[in-house]
Parts: structure tokens; sequence; C-alpha cells
């Protein structure tokens, strides 16, 4: 998007509720000499979202075309296995 980056586009663009309201009040309680630097975090906050939104798509298109998606991938599956093997293993959930 080339549109510039506005508080409401910054809350549009976290797509939660929740978090958009905290921007909200983050930004609207910054001192005047800070507030550059909380709309300067939120506006990444947001543009990064965006990014990971946007990723998220691209690989549902090709794995709905039956393809491998973009990018390098680790498999995980043994790490996390693992992980919640020793958490049942302290008698957790």
């Amino acid at each position: 998007m080339s549109e510039p980056w506005t508080i409401e586009r910054i809350c549009d663009a976290l797509g939660n509720p929740a978090l958009a309201k905290r921007a909200l009040a983050e930004i609207n309680k910054a001192p005047a000499h800070q507030l550059l630097q909380a709309f300067a975090k939120w506006e990444r906050i947001a543009k990064n979202t965006v990014a990971a939104f946007e990723q998220g798509s691209e690989i549902i298109a090709h794995e709905s075309r039956g393809e491998e998606p973009p990018g390098e991938w680790i498999d995980g599956t043994e790490r996390i296995q693992g992980q919640a093997a020793r958490i049942r293993a302290r008698g957790a959930a």
C-alpha cells in the first residue's frame, strides 16, 4: 500500500480490537516529546502484521495449488513433540 500511515490505518491493520485499543491508549497517553516514538512503534507493528498476513496468504495460495510454499522451512515437529512430552511428564495439562 502506498497510502500514508495514520492512527486509524494502524488500528485497522492490527486486526484485533484489543490490540488497536492498546495502540490508541499508548499513542494518546504519550507525552508530546514521545508521541512520534509511540506512533513509530505501532506503525512498525502494523507493518509487520500486514506483512505476516500477506506472507500467510501467499503460502495458502501456493498450498491450494498443490505447490511447495516459497522460502526455506524448518520442520520443528520433533522439537515440539519433545517439549510436549516434557510438559506431560511434569504433570501439566
